[in-house]
């Protein structure tokens, strides 16, 4: 199931070291070898395969991708008012 609501409106800083795994169902910040990124859903992880969401600007839509073309995921906690 996608994301009920758009991502955060923050960009992570990028980390040196991340896995794509420890992002299951978490807003996720993608940075790919060609030096595209964006917001992505992560809903399935297997190898040589990874799907989910990914925020085109307005809403969520279906993606996948070869987890090889990844740099780098940053996944945040996101804040929560109380």
């Amino acid at each position: 199931m996608s994301p009920q609501s758009p991502p955060p409106t923050f960009i992570p800083p990028k980390p040196s070291v991340s896995y794509i795994v420890d992002c299951v169902y978490q807003y996720t910040y993608v940075w790919l070898r060609n030096g595209s990124q964006f917001w992505f859903y992560p809903t399935r992880v297997e190898y040589g395969e990874l799907s989910g969401y990914r925020w085109n600007g307005v809403f969520w839509q279906f993606f996948g991708i070869d987890p090889r073309l990844i740099d780098a995921v940053a996944c945040p906690p996101i804040p929560t008012p109380y």
